[in-house]
């Protein structure tokens, strides 16, 4: 086959991906091999692939790929999340547009029309990471409302009531008013606003005297049922027993007295609002107060609200404020910082709400999630930073409100068959319900008419925790071959900010239905940055479309560019270059590949020392850096493996070993060694192939003909044998002295195709296995050993060698020895001014140990250098 000149990154994708799918590698079946498992984090259903989606598939297909070379039964099982609050917003939105409200439809009908747009949008994300090379076993997809997913939820939810676990409770909730749906404690994003404090007067009745309270939240007066003031503040002891009368509305409520309030805050005065605060619900429970919502389930202002009815909530706040400095009831405002609660989907501002809820009781549930991570290690996170944010929320865990007030989702399983607050069951049918309600009720005459399903649906997160578990079928029959084959599962790659939402509630779940971790490794990855540390967003145009960027620069060097900058948990200051990077170096492998092939090969000729020298070497360099490497995948730092492979690749393969073996121009090559160069590529390709799969897949499949078999998807990875570590030693050695004769010759001018002879003095008793090869790269045409210094020559020193290299006729002597010298004035005017720091007893005190260390290496670097420089000179005089 002809080798193109360039590599054809397009073609070379749609080519290789076809035939890994058509021939079913990424597919996995129970079988005698030891399975590795990673399940993906469910992406929404409509949404579309961003430097986020990018990062984290890069890295679980790094993991899977690796894995399957490593001889690993590898399943990685992709899938959607149904993204309940996302997806009902874009629906109702659609609808709104196409002149339809939500609340003219029954439930059937806009499931109808959240089912086409799921259909139409849904599962885009997923053709657009075969795109980026992920090897996702396409068979076992899975969407969180798939049939088998939501009855697998359902089941739960009946279990844990079952179990006593779950409940419903009227409660105070975070209230969503744009998506209308409740919100868990976790879906609230809390920020600092600039606000105002009313200062607002409340005549006492029956007197002219006034009392002020503080409030950042004046439309929520009409709502207020009390005043509280602390028992022990002598300011107000007077006011025992008094009523105040709420402005506007003009109803009188009670003064009441609970150490609850903070005298020094404010006026010392707080209202009381039990239906719109959390703190106030409490001390209405304690003081029996009366509970007025004056909110609709929009935010707007209900009949409480009077004249302000039908009105949003924030603009009753400003005029509001007007009504009561026009009845002379504001004494003062003030500017004031307020924490503001936000949805974390729609980032509208949260309403405290008094609502029936279900909740699941998590005190109990949580300790083996604790026990497992933070005591006996049996699930690990990475990087470990990690653990006490796990530590602190699930230390503080409260019950989680698991029902939303939306459609799109699964419907929680109660169903009611009266009005009482008790008047309901809990079953996984319509039908085991009636005969549940029909045994509670004593009433046999029940039938399916009596009884209606709760309206809620069940937060997506109490689907998505029994991912790892469903996708095999594990809640449905925990004995099914599959999933008793793959779970646990393996590795967990996601970000940082779903530790809670998700990745505990996993660990929650797994204990809870298996008595087993759901995974034993979790790896946190960072948010994707721009280069100016901004956190990427459409608003701010900074996210490139990273099919834009696959495009431009191929998928393997996407992949590149982006690991090469990922280390574990911390973000990524993502910089295009770094995917211009990653092609560069997909070129730099193709070129190599190039440059082996168009070699000419003579079997008759004897492999010559110094290709023999260099293959030892190179062997030996290879398996010392594959211990490297399986180090750092063992400690998840795959940015610093990818880094260890890149660097063995363009500096230890191209730069080195090419050119040590290398044929002289229009010479042949030996078979032997040409071979072997073909044997360190593939080596090279195998390491290579989890992080550019398609580059890799091309020159392997170039380098001879090859059957399904034999593909690099399935490949051996590369074995550790054994490491000659005086052979990579003795080579760093030989690559100083050709780099020191390769100074000589550019800051002299000495043409590489004129050879010089080089004599040394051998005072480190260093190998001379490599003087072959510093014969050949440094085009020396004579190395001799010697024991004095010779006059004349030009020198250069590494470590205690001394080489010399005899210049007459090439250089000026007079013009060399005054630039000589003058760099000899340089460095010891340096020697001098770092001395005079290390001899300063202040500084030594009081310096860092790492600055007196770099200091002292300065001194050994400048005298190294005078000893070098003064017998450069005295060689020439």
């Amino acid at each position: 086959m002809g080798i193109p000149t360039q590599f054809d990154a397009k073609k070379a994708e749609s080519k290789w991906y076809e035939y890994w799918m058509q021939n079913n590698y990424f597919h996995s079946e129970p079988d005698h091999r030891t399975p590795y498992t990673i399940v993906i984090p469910p992406p929404n259903v409509t949404g579309v692939l961003h430097m986020g989606h990018m990062l984290n598939n890069t890295i679980q297909d790094v993991l899977i790929r690796r894995a399957r070379l490593k001889g690993f039964n590898a399943c990685w099982v992709p899938g959607t999340d149904h993204a309940s609050i996302a997806t009902e917003a874009k629906v109702v939105a659609k609808l709104k547009a196409e002149g339809i409200n939500k609340e003219d439809l029954t439930r059937e009908e806009f499931l109808k029309h959240a089912w086409e747009w799921t259909d139409k949008h849904g599962g885009i994300i997923l053709e657009q990471l075969k795109k980026l090379g992920c090897s996702c076993d396409w068979d076992r997809t899975k969407f969180t409302m798939d049939d088998d997913m939501s009855a697998s939820v359902i089941k739960s939810f009946v279990d844990l009531y079952n179990k006593g676990l779950i409940y419903r409770g009227y409660r105070m909730v975070n209230w969503d008013p744009e998506a209308k749906t409740t919100l868990s404690d976790e879906e609230v994003i809390y920020e600092e606003r600039q606000g105002k404090l009313y200062f607002l007067k409340y005549k006492i009745q029956d007197s002219e005297d006034f009392v002020t309270i503080a409030t950042t939240r004046p439309e929520t007066i009409l709502g207020d049922t009390a005043v509280c003031i602390n028992p022990n503040d002598e300011r107000f002891k007077h006011l025992k027993g008094k009523k105040v009368i709420v402005p506007i509305c003009n109803r009188p409520i009670p003064i009441i007295f609970d150490e609850y309030v903070d005298m020094e805050f404010g006026t010392g005065c707080l209202k009381v609002t039990p239906a719109h605060d959390v703190n106030d619900k409490e001390l209405g429970n304690k003081h029996e107060l009366e509970i007025i919502d004056i909110f609709n389930e929009n935010a707007t202002l209900n009949s409480f609200g009077l004249h302000y009815e039908g009105k949003d909530r924030f603009v009753v706040r400003e005029e509001i404020v007007q009504e009561l400095q026009q009845l002379g009831h504001v004494d003062k405002i003030e500017n004031h910082i307020n924490k503001v609660g936000t949805s974390e989907r729609t980032k509208a501002v949260i309403e405290p709400r008094l609502s029936d809820q279900w909740f699941l009781k998590m005190d109990e549930l949580v300790k083996p999630a604790l026990q497992a991570v933070l005591e006996t290690e049996e699930i690990k996170l990475y990087p470990n930073r990690f653990l006490n944010t796990y530590k602190h929320w699930l230390e503080n865990i409260r019950d989680w409100n698991i029902s939303r007030q939306l459609w799109w989702g699964q419907q929680i399983p109660a169903y009611y068959f009266g009005d009482g607050k008790e008047d309901y069951v809990v079953a996984e049918t319509p039908e085991k319900a009636l005969e549940l309600a029909k045994i509670k009720t004593g009433n046999s005459n029940l039938t399916l008419k009596d009884i209606k399903q709760d309206a809620d649906a069940l937060d997506t997160w109490f689907s998505s925790w029994l991912w790892p578990m469903a996708v095999f079928g594990g809640i449905l029959d925990p004995e099914n071959k599959d999933f008793k084959y793959y779970y646990p599962t393996n590795d967990l790659v996601t970000g940082p900010d779903i530790l809670f939402f998700w990745v505990a509630r996993m660990i929650i779940a797994g204990y809870e239905y298996t008595g087993e971790k759901p995974f034993t490794n979790v790896y946190l990855t960072g948010l994707v940055r721009d280069k100016q540390r901004r956190k990427m967003s459409k608003s701010l145009g900074n996210s490139p479309d990273p099919l834009d960027l696959i495009d431009n620069y191929g998928a393997d060097g996407v992949r590149v560019g982006l690991l090469l900058s990922a280390s574990a948990g911390n973000d990524i200051m993502f910089d295009e270059e770094l995917c211009q990077n990653g092609k560069a170096f997909a070129n730099k492998i193709w070129n190599a590949f190039k440059l082996i092939q168009g070699w000419d090969v003579d079997a008759s000729l004897t492999q010559p020392e110094y290709a023999k020298i260099a293959t030892e070497w190179y062997e030996s360099k290879l398996e010392k850096t594959l211990v490297e490497i399986d180090d750092l995948f063992d400690k998840y730092r795959l940015s610093e493996a990818l880094m260890t492979i890149y660097k063995l690749v363009w500096d230890d393969f191209c730069s080195w070993f090419l050119e040590m073996i290398k044929p002289g121009y229009q010479q042949p090559i030996d078979a032997v060694t040409h071979a072997k160069a073909i044997e360190a590529l593939e080596t090279n390709l195998k390491l290579l192939h989890p992080f550019m799969p398609f580059l890799t897949e091309e020159i392997w499949q170039y380098i001879t003909e090859r059957s399904p078999e034999q593909a690099l998807i399935v490949a051996t990875w590369p074995k550790i044998s054994g490491t000659n570590e005086s052979l990579v030693s003795d080579f760093e050695f030989a690559s100083e002295v050709i780099s020191g004769i390769r100074t000589i010759r550019k800051e002299k001018n000495i043409s590489f195709k004129e050879s010089i002879t080089l004599k040394v003095i051998n005072h480190e008793q260093s190998s001379k296995a490599f003087d072959t090869i510093v014969l050949k790269l440094g085009n020396v045409s004579e190395l001799e050993y010697i024991k004095e210094p010779i006059h004349g020559a030009l020198t250069f020193r590494v470590k205690s060698n001394e080489y010399f290299i005899p210049v007459s006729g090439n250089v000026n002597i007079a013009e060399e020895i005054a630039k000589l010298e003058e760099e000899l004035k340089y460095s010891l005017g340096f020697l001098k001014s770092v001395q005079a720091k290390l001899s300063n007893e202040r500084f030594v005190s009081g310096a860092p140990e790492q600055v007196i260390q770099m200091e002292r290496k300065k001194e050994a670097d400048a005298l190294a250098k005078i000893a070098t420089l003064e017998q450069s000179i005295a060689s020439l005089k």
